[in-house]
């Protein structure tokens, strides 16, 4: 099983994933102007093409290299079952650069945790179905949020908690070909990777992993 989270501010900005003692976590920065609400939600900020994270520069790379990194690190642990929480956004991302095929082909399937906790809970009070507020109600604990490494990390923490019986479970794998998706495929030419000197791009390091053709035009 993997389970991977998008942080967001509006578009995608932080990728992890986490696989027993594996994982990943990789940064992005976004492709349109990030609000002053967003970045004081998240901690993220854009100053001169980089990115910080609490006042932290981090390395980022484009949404294309982290999306096939991903892919190459799920390709890596031989077809696993991917879980996250509301699977939409990166359904979209796949479909915008043309990755969905390729990501498919590298996962048994997906499980949405929402619909997922929705069912198991559906006789308990809860005002909200929000992973954080699904950690806090289920394990009493309160995490910092709005990080995608620690987002991962409690997703796993509550998926252990809900315990989905086998049959359960089936009813909710899917692929993401059932997921609608009216965003149209259009390469992601204004992105502009933060990388140091003699950082290599990313997919450079999982190359016998999956091979990947950029389309530069």
């Amino acid at each position: 099983i993997v389970y991977f989270d998008l942080e967001t501010t509006g578009l995608i900005v932080q990728l992890a994933a986490v696989s027993g003692g594996h994982s990943l976590n990789l940064y992005v920065i976004p492709r349109t102007r990030m609000h002053k609400g967003a970045s004081k939600v998240t901690g993220f900020k854009v100053r001169r093409q980089r990115l910080f994270l609490h006042r932290q520069c981090v390395l980022t790379n484009s949404l294309r290299e982290v999306l096939v990194s991903f892919i190459a690190f799920l390709r890596m642990l031989r077809r696993p079952l991917v879980i996250g929480h509301d699977c939409r956004l990166l359904a979209r991302a796949l479909d915008e650069l043309d990755l969905r095929a390729l990501f498919e082909s590298s996962i048994s399937g997906c499980v949405d945790t929402l619909p997922l906790a929705r069912e198991l809970l559906k006789d308990r009070s809860l005002h909200s179905f929000r992973q954080q507020n699904l950690v806090s109600e289920l394990l009493g604990v309160d995490y910092r949020a709005h990080d995608a490494l620690e987002d991962v990390r409690a997703l796993q923490a509550l998926y252990e908690v809900l315990q989905p019986t086998p049959e359960v479970l089936r009813r909710h794998i899917f692929t993401l070909d059932t997921i609608e998706s009216n965003v149209a495929v259009t390469a992601a030419k204004s992105e502009s990777p933060c990388m140091m000197p003699g950082q290599r791009p990313l997919w450079e390091h999982f190359k016998e992993t999956v091979k990947v053709t950029e389309n530069n035009n």
